[in-house]
């Protein structure tokens, strides 16, 4: 179908595309966007998609053939209107003529609150998303080859560019709706979004130029991290956003692509929906919104996230987690709290002897209750989750660990004497929690050399006799043991000699005894 005849099928006249300028019976193009509205609203509700596919072809043939200063230009008709409102009419038109085409490849919604539809359920939507994505597409390009708009062109891509970035990102994603076809014509469209504003990149275009004021004020490279928030923000209410499996998607993405300074100016539309998403009783959308929290933590100055108790709430909703089983979900709050945590206090190991004692704080309370789960947890999984981040913790700590060193001790004996098959990386981080340990508190080792030699010794002679271990993780064991031993005559100043002189060498293998050996020369030196 010709542009002329599709213009009559909306009761209108055809522009020319050979006159740089539309003759004065030329229908104003706010008249044409709004019958085209019209006409793909009654669409989506009532035509099959290859007749919604057809209209949308149309208006993507519009802007490929049409003059671009007639197509972005405002009425002339009404001289006595104000020239800003009628700028500010054509991008509302604009607006409303791209929600309504994307409108027609729109997510179905889902009625409970589950949040999750089927593959069946979305079967319809990739063959739908692809001529939008041309139209759009098209759209864009025009807008970018229409040399004479300016600030104009700007103005009114800053208009569009929202929609057409979270139509985007919700469909170039790996999900359930998505096709190689459809995710292609997605990026496609975002690769002509980001030419058009000139945009280097993702990031670019969320936060644009943040190097100086005037920039901001020339209007140059501007981010439009504020009109996607705006688009989502009806969405990612309480009540609705589970609806929509894309909202949580679009929403994580754009958090996760903003960086200081520029996510702080956005700080109280960010944090509720994060909040949200860490609430939820669904494992994904929980370690989804742990993963905003912890961006968020990592990209805001502390005393920003500190006003209006904004930490403290995000404190309470990641420490509660601390209490799941879900062994994914644990090593990520344990990771954000580690973070979280400094910008409450500083740590305790920058501390001197005399800053008020050492008062015990929040960093006392989450080793308290990982060392609590330490020495009763039996899953594989947590264990190693657990080990993986007590030597963050204990080094984060120094010396204020000593108010823990009898837990600390039970379980550094407790997973020391269990096989973590076939790399054993549980067992090295205990033994590098263990090695901390003893540089921080080897005043109180003293009282404990019996009892961590004896595990040390017996952790070498199971290791050197284990067959099933291979080689490097052997070797790397017995190596971190020895360290220990070494460490630990150190801080006894050499009461391990005369113990170790004491192991009977007839019943230890050739590697245990070399171990040994290197253990006495290096204290010896």
């Amino acid at each position: 179908m010709e542009l002329s005849s599709f213009l009559d099928g909306l009761h209108l006249s055809s522009p020319s595309s050979e006159k740089p300028h539309p003759s004065p019976p030329c229908p104003p193009i706010t008249e044409v966007l709004t019958r085209l509205r019209d006409k793909l609203a009654c669409a989506a509700e009532k035509a099959s998609d290859s007749e919604t596919s057809a209209l949308i072809g149309c208006v993507e043939r519009l802007f490929q053939t049409a003059d671009p200063h007639w197509l972005f230009s405002p009425s002339s008709a009404n001289q006595g209107e104000d020239e800003a409102a009628k700028w500010a009419e054509l991008q509302a038109a604009y607006v409303a003529l791209v929600s309504s085409v994307i409108g027609c490849a729109s997510l179905p919604l889902c009625d409970d609150d589950s949040g999750a539809l089927s593959a069946s359920d979305y079967a319809a939507v990739p063959r739908r998303v692809i001529p939008v994505c041309h139209a759009l597409t098209a759209a864009l390009r025009a807008l970018t080859g229409w040399e004479e708009g300016g600030g104009a062109s700007k103005a009114l891509l800053f208009a569009v560019a929202p929609p057409t970035c979270v139509f985007a990102v919700t469909h170039f994603q790996d999900q359930l709706w998505t096709s190689l076809s459809s995710r292609a014509a997605a990026q496609s469209l975002q690769a002509a979004l980001l030419r058009a504003g000139h945009w280097k990149d993702s990031a670019h275009l969320l936060m644009g130029d943040v190097s100086g004021e005037e920039e901001e004020e020339t209007g140059k490279n501007k981010g439009i991290l504020g009109g996607i928030l705006d688009v989502l923000q009806p969405e990612l209410s309480k009540d609705r956003w589970q609806r929509c499996e894309a909202v949580k998607l679009v929403f994580s993405w754009t958090l996760l692509q903003v960086s200081r300074p520029s996510l702080s100016p956005h700080l109280p539309r960010l944090l509720p929906p994060s909040l949200l998403l860490n609430d939820h009783y669904r494992l994904e959308n929980c370690m989804l919104g742990v993963h905003c929290l912890h961006h968020i933590v990592l990209n805001t100055p502390p005393a920003e996230l500190c006003q209006f108790n904004r930490a403290e709430v995000v404190y309470q909703a990641l420490f509660k987690h601390l209490y799941t089983s879900e062994s994914a979900l644990i090593q990520l709050v344990l990771s954000c709290l580690l973070d979280l945590l400094l910008v409450f206090e500083s740590p305790p190991s920058s501390l001197l002897p005399s800053s008020s004692r050492r008062k015990p704080c929040r960093h006392d309370d989450v080793l308290r209750l990982v060392l609590t789960h330490m020495e009763a947890e039996h899953k594989v999984a947590l264990r190693h989750v657990y080990a993986s981040a007590l030597p963050q913790y204990i080094d984060r700590m120094g010396v204020s660990v000593c108010r823990h060193l009898r837990r600390v001790e039970r379980v550094v004996l407790g997973y020391l004497e269990v096989r973590h098959p076939p790399d054993e990386l549980t067992r090295l981080k205990i033994l590098d929690a263990l090695q901390k340990t003893l540089r921080a508190t080897w005043p109180r080792m003293d009282g404990r050399v019996s009892v961590l030699l004896r595990c040390l010794l017996r952790l070498l002679v199971d290791v050197a006799s284990d067959v099933d271990l291979s080689v490097p993780v052997r070797e790397q064991l017995m190596s971190e043991t020895c360290r220990c031993i070494k460490l630990l005559d150190s801080c006894t100043q050499g009461q391990i000699q005369p113990l170790l002189q004491q192991v009977d060498s007839s019943c230890v293998s050739p590697e245990v005894q070399r171990c040994l050996a290197m253990v006495s020369m290096a204290t010896q030196s």
